[in-house]
């Protein structure tokens, strides 16, 4: 015996989707216009975060290549939280 359910159809639709639109075109073409102007230093800032990045990985992985020192400054943090959450959080 088959029962037959009645088919519902759900179509969802937004109002602001145009001035949403709007708003994104002209994000666009601003950021469009302030790179084209700006393109050597929006370069230079994108290139130097990258080497930052990098450089500051390899005394990140030098520290986490010692057998202690890791549960070391994690207990160390762990102690700071502790102490500021007493400090600063619970009796103020």
């Amino acid at each position: 015996m088959k029962s037959r359910r009645p088919s519902l159809q759900i179509r969802a639709s937004s109002l602001e989707e145009t001035s949403t639109s709007v708003y994104t075109g002209e994000l666009i073409s601003y950021l469009k216009e302030k790179v084209i102007e700006n393109k050597s230093t929006v370069l230079l800032y994108g290139g130097g975060a990258i080497v930052a990045v990098w450089l500051s990985a390899i005394p990140v992985g030098a520290v986490y290549s010692v057998p202690l020192l890791p549960r070391v400054l994690e207990l160390v943090g762990l102690g700071y939280t502790g102490w500021f959450v007493y400090r600063y959080l619970l009796f103020k």
